[in-house]
């Protein structure tokens, strides 16, 4: 009992410390998670606590589960609505935009690392993917009031994106312990088990589970009781999913979404309660990862790590992101924001436990080089994303902010059911050619969805989406004498 109530007296002293940190770090712009991970790493033999922690399994097991817990959460907080605006980028860069940032990312790796090509592709591979922690974390705390289309972008893609970088890690870590390697029919076979199953899974599982819980007597003091449903069936969908060979990751987002759309009003009600599910799932995570690293080791390969993280940031990412986003006519803006809040997190800690297990050559290195990675990551974007955010003019006022509103949208605010005609020859422009509302008309020349915020330069003036209900443009803002 001695070792059971010391072991208790710890986790509940470091979990404390952390939070109590945290909130005071948060005042100076950096990350929750930064401070789990830093305690833990105090807490570890090169730190005062002097714990020592090495056992790899214990820690992928309790970051596998601390993940899937995240991700229930995030899921279930995405609102479909937002896939009018959020699928397609999104889709695009949880695939694409893995492998083409994994692929640059691994290539520099190889070469800064000295690596085999294979060993630097794995390392592009474990550090080649968003982190759901860290993007659902910084955009609930800080404050920003960024357009749907990039909220929802970044939300789904962080929800969507692991499976890929799963399925990069394993077949790499595959390659590189069996002499005779894989075929390009089984990659491919195993890449549509682990999609088809997960989403499958995931899907039939939020349907089973949202009619039933409509049927629960769940009303009154019962939501805590709903988070614990909500928390234990999404756990059963992710570690089924994984049982029957597919991607866990996958089935319990997609599982937190379609019950969320299906039970609306339960899962609502026990959102508070997933809340604190999802900050105990992070807290647990951070604290071991920082345990499990063992800092003074990081010291020989600290420079070539930190080159790839600056590579991976400043090269690898805006590409992918460009690649994926200009066709779809994003904004530079946009592109730029979506490219600096690629936050690595906890994932690519947890994956580059992979290689360690299935015993990987020179896989501590690896290891080593992603928890830098993350390190740099959480500090240099996480600490800047808000002043990002305004530098790339994506920060939208508040709606009782009447200056700064008429600062984005212009002084004039126009019905969206108006007649596009009429409005440009009142106003002296150019007379546009579509016959129908100025609504219908923007939303035309922007040839994507739109969104509050999004913005067209007609004929020296600039109109501006400025409330929408919906998919629909209610109100729209004008101003004169803007660069056409």
């Amino acid at each position: 009992m001695e070792l059971l109530n010391l072991a208790l007296l710890v986790t509940g002293a470091l979990v404390f410390g952390s939070v109590l940190a945290g909130l005071f770090s948060a005042r100076a712009g950096l990350s929750f998670l930064l401070v789990f991970l830093v305690v833990g790493m105090l807490a570890g033999e090169d730190g005062p606590g002097g714990i020592r922690f090495d056992d790899v399994r214990v820690a992928l097991w309790v970051g596998s589960a601390a993940l899937g817990v995240i991700l229930l959460d995030g899921g279930l907080r995405t609102r479909l609505a937002t896939f009018r605006t959020g699928l397609r980028p999104a889709s695009c860069l949880a695939t694409l935009g893995v492998v083409v940032t994994a692929g640059i990312t691994g290539l520099a790796a190889s070469w800064l690392l000295d690596l085999p090509l294979a060993a630097g592709l794995l390392v592009g591979a474990i550090v080649g993917s968003t982190d759901a922690a860290a993007v659902f974390s910084l955009l609930k705390s800080s404050g920003l009031r960024v357009s749907e289309r990039l909220s929802s972008t970044l939300e789904i893609e962080s929800g969507l994106n692991d499976p890929m970088a799963v399925f990069l890690v394993l077949t790499l870590c595959a390659a590189l312990t069996q002499p005779e390697g894989l075929g390009a029919g089984e990659v491919a076979r195993m890449f549509v088990q682990q999609a088809l199953v997960g989403a499958v899974g995931g899907v039939a599982a939020g349907m089973a589970i949202g009619a039933l819980l409509r049927r629960l007597p769940l009303g009154g003091t019962a939501d805590g009781l709903a988070g614990l449903l909500l928390l234990s069936s999404g756990i059963a969908v992710f570690g089924g999913a994984g049982w029957l060979g597919g991607s866990g990751f996958l089935a319990v987002y997609l599982f937190g979404l379609v019950v969320a759309h299906r039970a609306h009003e339960v899962v609502q009600r026990s959102l508070a309660a997933m809340d604190g599910f999802a900050w105990l799932a992070q807290a647990l995570l951070f604290l071991l990862l920082g345990l499990l690293v063992t800092p003074h080791l990081l010291l020989d390969t600290l420079l070539p790590a930190l080159g790839v993280a600056a590579l991976l940031m400043f090269v690898a990412r805006p590409l992918a992101v460009a690649l994926c986003l200009a066709p779809l006519r994003f904004t530079r803006g946009e592109i730029g924001f979506v490219s600096w809040v690629g936050l690595r997190g906890a994932v690519p800690v947890v994956l580059a436990l992979f290689p360690l297990l299935m015993g990987v050559p020179k896989a501590r290195e690896l290891f080593e080089v992603a928890f830098v990675v993350v390190l740099a990551s959480l500090v240099l974007q996480g600490a800047t994303m808000v002043r990002v955010a305004h530098l790339f003019g994506v920060n939208l006022p508040d709606a009782a902010d009447e200056p700064a509103a008429r600062r984005l949208f212009g002084d004039f605010v126009l019905d969206g059911s108006a007649p596009a005609r009429e409005l440009c020859a009142f106003y002296g422009l150019e007379l546009p050619e579509h016959p129908g509302t100025l609504a219908q008309w923007i939303q035309e020349r922007l040839r994507r969805p739109p969104v509050v915020g999004d913005r067209l330069a007609w004929s020296g003036a600039s109109f501006s989406v400025r409330q929408m209900e919906g998919a629909q443009v209610l109100r729209v803002g004008l101003s004169l004498g803007a660069p056409g």
